[in-house]
């Protein structure tokens, strides 16, 4: 894929959280929340504090999705990200 964001923008494929419970009950798809977090495919240039494959923390709402390739990404605004995971 070639895509490389804009302004102080990142590119994220969210991580798929599992569909069961703790206990084994299996959790429906349309019960399931989107997850808050996810893997930095790409950066644009202005972009310091977040470098590719970070897993990074964010909104529930944050960012706007689009899909490429068959695959769904968010691009979001480094002022919505929370976080990184380490």
């Amino acid at each position: 894929m070639n895509f490389q964001p804009l302004g102080k923008r990142v590119l994220v494929q969210r991580t798929e959280e599992t569909g069961t419970t703790a206990s084994g009950i299996i959790i429906p798809d349309n019960a399931k929340e989107k997850p808050s977090q996810g893997k930095v495919v790409a950066i644009s240039s202005e972009v310091d504090t977040v470098n590719v494959n970070d897993i990074v923390v964010f909104g529930k709402y944050a960012g706007n999705e689009f899909e490429v390739d068959g695959k769904k990404y968010l691009i979001i605004e480094t002022d919505d990200l929370f976080g990184i995971i380490k």
